[in-house]
């Protein structure tokens, strides 16, 4: 991200629109390890060659909005992550999976909220020198969570994605799915139960194993 005394995107895709090409390295540069992880994580195992099609694809569809694009109540980080859904829906379909962004897809319910609180029965993280047993234990929950995160709805996989991973308030990820604040709420509130649950955040470690 931008410090203060460097350039806002939107100064560098002006500059880049007036055809300043390192300004567009300089775009690339800021935001592609984001752009690149939030396009492998939507997609998932089950898509993973087709990853640096849709990344690729988004960075060329900015390359060719060069000149129309103008700032128009959302960032240009904003705008790179809805260009990126947008495609990564076309790959999810053309592959035959059923893609239901329209629907919250909660099953008519609230999530389920245990009595005891998240992860209290966890191993605290590991420090500046972690034994063998904390290192192979956070190694398990990591691809757990990888897998929890692909059994989400794309819609909920989506909301907590841009939120939790990509540090986008709110505001940001509504405007970045296209749906309204409480919508992208719902959704992240309900992909948070789901994960929690799949993680077996109310389980101490010794069930966990």
């Amino acid at each position: 991200m931008p410090t203060a005394t460097e350039p806002t995107d939107d100064s560098l895709m002006a500059a880049y629109a007036s055809g300043d090409s390192p300004a567009f390295e300089a775009l690339y540069a800021r935001h592609q390890t984001a752009l690149y992880r939030f396009v492998r994580r939507l997609l998932g195992s089950g898509l993973a060659p087709q990853v640096d099609e849709v990344f690729q694809d988004t960075w060329l569809r900015v390359v060719r909005a060069r000149e129309s694009w103008a700032p128009q109540g959302a960032t240009f980080r904003t705008w790179l992550f809805t260009l990126a859904h947008h495609r990564a829906i076309d790959v999810l379909r053309r592959s035959g999976r059923e893609v239901a962004l329209d629907a919250l897809e909660t099953d008519g319910d609230e999530p389920w909220q245990p009595d005891s609180a998240a992860w209290q029965h966890w191993p605290a993280p590991a420090g500046a020198a972690p034994q063998a047993d904390e290192l192979a234990f956070w190694r398990r929950a990591g691809l757990r969570m990888l897998d929890c995160l692909e059994q989400l709805p794309l819609a909920q996989r989506s909301a907590f994605l841009l939120h939790h991973e990509d540090g986008l308030g709110m505001a940001e990820v509504a405007q970045a799915l296209e749906v309204g604040f409480e919508t992208a709420k719902t959704r992240l509130r309900y992909a948070m139960s789901k994960l929690r649950t799949c993680m077996g955040a109310y389980l101490t470690a010794a069930e966990l194993s």
